[in-house]
This record gives structure tokens, sequence and C-alpha cells, in this order.
């Protein structure tokens, strides 16, 4: 079955209700690759739900979390918040700089990402981590934490081998100047932890307030027990040996909590194409693969990959054979079939749960995703149609779609043409219909190749200019010649687009002008 699935069967025998959770820092920009750990856990809350268990799905905010340095996106003027919580900071204005507007510097970063994993169908509840220290959520934990502060360092320096030294303290105050850097705490008494921070000023910190916070791996092992969480999948450096999974177990059973079982995902990597190239560092956010991508297709990027499989996302030619893979499946209603052996057996109901889980809607029909127009077809009308009236047109024509376009499908125009126009779009895939043959294709078209244009040129003249009746002649034309049919589309494509490969022939030519296609030919 679909990883999904099987984990929501293990998760049964846990009993009650299911609590699927993960997390982010909003410290910048969000990634592609952040949507591997959101979309694994909201996948395996969906199966849960498929599979007629209790569950919810919680997206935990690292609000609390500290700036960290000035990145590069920043002005120097933040340098003063390093070390304050990112809940408390301003957030940039369009220079960099800290701005004057209500908005927070996690909200800053962290609105436009569930903006985007709304569109693809990931709505969780949202949970502000600065919040629960607010409300005191963590104040028995930490209270836990402080009162069993060897046994958890005894935990970490055993597990991770970490050398905690003799400041190490389960709990990060916030001092004087609103930063936790550089503040060494000097005694507890219950709820007050005492500190002198790096300016020589004494202060105390509640701990039922968001007066500071507790490192990661005892935070992480907390909110295990906070919040109920059973299913937390996790990147591969939290789920190493010794990694941040194996301490938080052990930590959140001694505050005593129930953790969830160990689940580890490997990254998803963008593969770089002209500027982003791996070399430039550069990566695509959420909301530009939106802007490309189907959100189907998106999400069966991840969903089609075992969990510990390493994804590179592509969106050059492979996210191609990606949409053709994901049409061919959703158009298969037999996907499942009696005679099948047990390993295709195996990857059908795989490739099943992998298109179930792929739909933005839960249990809609995976067909309404397509449109009734493939993803290859609506790249070439978006090439050679100037507007998209046109390639309304053209699809009312060829029958793809009757009357006005859905509007999931001027949504898929739109992606189309962001896609086309912009810096992801492999070079390969782009058309260009010549206006004459060039020297290249003169040279690189033979004697066999001209003779099969010449007889598909007068077969063009009187067929019926439709995708069918302009095949029929492709074929017929090939069997005149006496060569090979893929010979045959090779020449043709060396005459219409100046390359010896291309998208469907006869699709193409029918969207062009009879008389300009043999005006090419004959020049052939």
């Amino acid at each position: 079955m679909h990883w999904a699935d099987y984990t929501a069967q293990r998760l049964i025998e846990r009993g009650g209700r299911q609590v699927s959770a993960s997390g982010i820092t909003p410290s910048g920009d969000f990634h592609i690759g952040h949507l591997r750990e959101i979309l694994s856990a909201e996948m395996i809350h969906r199966a849960c739900i498929d599979a007629g268990i209790e569950s919810k799905y919680i997206f935990i905010v690292d609000s609390m979390d500290p700036l960290r340095r000035v990145y590069d996106f920043l002005s120097p003027e933040y340098k003063r918040y390093i070390g304050h919580p990112l809940a408390y900071i301003p957030a940039p204005d369009p220079d960099g700089k800290p701005g004057e507007g209500g908005n927070t510097y996690a909200e800053h970063f962290l609105d436009p990402f569930l903006k985007a994993l709304g569109e693809i169908g990931v709505n969780p509840e949202v949970v502000m981590n600065h919040e629960t220290y607010e409300s005191g959520g963590f104040a028995e934990f930490i209270d836990s934490a402080i009162t069993r502060k060897e046994e958890i360092g005894g935990i970490i320096q055993d597990i991770a081998g970490r050398d905690l030294g003799e400041d190490w303290f389960p709990y990060n105050p916030i001092g004087s100047d609103g930063s936790m850097d550089g503040v060494i705490v000097t005694g507890y008494e219950r709820p007050f932890v005492h500190w002198t921070d790096s300016h020589g000023i004494d202060g105390k910190s509640d701990i039922r307030k968001a007066e500071g916070k507790m490192p990661w791996r005892i935070d992480w092992a907390a909110r295990w027990a906070i919040h109920g969480i059973t299913c937390e999948p996790a990147g591969k450096d939290h789920g190493a040996a010794g990694g941040s999974y194996d301490t938080g177990i052990p930590i959140c059973r001694l505050l005593g909590g129930n953790p969830p079982d160990k689940i580890v995902y490997e990254w998803i990597q963008l593969k770089g194409m002209g500027p982003m190239s791996s070399s430039s560092g550069l990566t695509i956010g959420p909301m530009e693969a939106l802007s490309l991508v189907p959100p189907e297709i998106l999400r069966y990027v991840i969903a089609r990959s075992k969990i510990n499989r390493h994804i590179e996302f592509d969106t050059g030619g492979a996210l191609f054979r990606t949409a053709d893979e994901y049409e061919r499946l959703v158009s298969n209603p037999t996907l499942v079939d009696e005679g099948m052996t047990k390993r295709q057996l195996v990857a059908a109901q795989t490739q099943v749960g992998a298109i179930r889980l792929s739909q933005v809607e839960p249990g809609s029909d995976p067909r309404k995703s397509i449109g009734g127009v493939s993803f290859s077809h609506l790249s070439m009308l978006a090439q050679i149609k100037s507007s998209d009236e046109d390639v309304w047109g053209s699809l009312n024509r060829s029958g793809h779609i009757q009357g006005e376009p859905s509007n999931s499908l001027v949504v898929r125009l739109a992606r189309m043409r962001n896609w086309i126009g912009g810096a992801h779009f492999p070079i390969d895939a782009k058309i260009e219909i010549k206006k004459r043959i060039s020297d290249e294709a003169r040279v690189n078209i033979d004697m066999d190749g001209r003779k099969f244009l010449s007889s598909l040129s007068s077969l063009l003249s009187e067929c019926e200019w439709s995708d069918e009746g302009i095949n029929a002649a492709i074929v017929n034309a090939c069997e005149s010649a006496g060569i090979p049919i893929g010979s045959g589309y090779s020449s043709l494509y060396w005459v219409l687009i100046g390359r010896s490969y291309g998208p469907k022939a006869s699709s193409l030519i029918s969207e062009m002008d009879r008389e300009g296609v043999l005006s090419l030919l004959g020049s052939a």
C-alpha cells in the first residue's frame, strides 16, 4: 500500500485520536524543500481519515525561535535584534530595514507561505509556539526539565555526544534587551528563573509567560506531550543517529509524554537549469512553484515517492514526464487488475494511493484536475497561440472542451504561460515554428527524408485538417517513402521547428495554416 496508508495502519495500534504535525521556523523565505515535511504529515493525516481514524493535522510555527544572524536580505540594523524571538521583532520593509507596520517578522514570512499551503490543499490548525509559551502551556514541562536537568543533560550527552558545558541550562531566559544571547542562569525558584545578562543586569523570567524558551531538543519533546502528537515526520538531519529525534523520544517520556514513532524523510531539492543550477545555490519558493505547476502535480511529486527516497524537483523536462505520468494514471480506470502479479499489484495500489493523495480537495475526482487537456498539449498551445482566446478556440475545435473553459483550466493556462515565459522552462521544450527551412535542417534531411516530405506534402494538400487526418497522412507518407516512422518524424520536425524532436506532430500541424505548412515542406 501507499506509504501514508501504511503509516496510518501502524498508527491504529496506538489507539485514540491521531495528531499529525509538522513545523517550521519563519526566519526567511520558505523554499520547495519545506513541502516534503508538510505534505508527508498532511498525507498521513488524510490517510488516517480515509481509514476511519479520528485525526487532526497541526502546523507548529517556531515563532519563539531567536533571530540567529543578519541574513543577506536584511539590513545591518537587524543586528540589534539577534537573539530576539521572531514573534517580537518587526518585519523587514522592502529595503530590508525594520519596518514600522504592525506585522511581526514571523508573520511577514509565514503569511504568504500559509497562502501557498492553502492552494495545494493543506489547511492545518496553525499553532504559534510563542502563544503556547505566553499561555503557560510549556510551564509544567519547563519546571520538569529544570527539576530533572541532570537526567536530560545526560540523555543529550550520551545519545548526541555533545558536551553541554557547566553553564548549560534547559531554559533560555530573555534578558533586559529582549535577547536570549549571553544570558546566564543564576538560580531557579518556581516559577521564576533568575539570570544575569550580557549587560550585567540581573533579572528573572516567569516560566508561565513567554519570557524565555527551552532549547530545541527539549522544546520539541515537550510539544509532543503538550499537543498529543502521534506522528511527526522529520528530515534526515533530525532523524540521523544521535539527532534531535533520538534525544527527543526519551526526553518526552521523562517529561511524562508519549512520543511519536520515529519517521524520517529524505530531502527534496531543486534540480537546476540555467540560473537555477546547483552551483548557484538558488532555490525555488512554494509560491513560485505554484505559479508554474498545477498543485496536483506538486503534490504528486511527493506522493509518488517513498518517504525515505531523495526527490529532485525538476522544473525542466522532467516536469513533462511527471505530468504525463500523472495524467496517464488518472485517465486509466483499471489501474488494479485481478490478473496482476503480487509485485504489479503492490505497485498499482501504491499508484492509486498517490493519485488519491495528490488531489487538492480530498475525495475529489482526479480527472477534473486535468480538465480534458494534457500538460504537453497545453504547453504547445500556450507557445504557438498568442492569446488565451485562440487557445480556447483551438480546444473547442479539437473537442477537448465544449464552450467556455473551466476556472481550473484558465488557471492552468496562466501557470503554463508563467512557466514558458520564465527562467525555468527547458530550452529543448521551446517551440518556434519556422518561417523558412534552416540550413541546419537541410543538412540533416537525407534523400529518403526528402521523398517522405514530398509524399507528405501531397497527402496533406487533400487530407482532412484534423489531428487524426494529419496523423494518418504522416503514417502513409512514411510507408510510401519506405522509411521508419521515427525517421519521418525526425525530418518533419527539422522542417517545422529546426530540431529532430518535438511535440505531437499531428497536433502541432493541425494548429497551423495548411498553405504555410505546404510551403515549408515544398522548400525542403
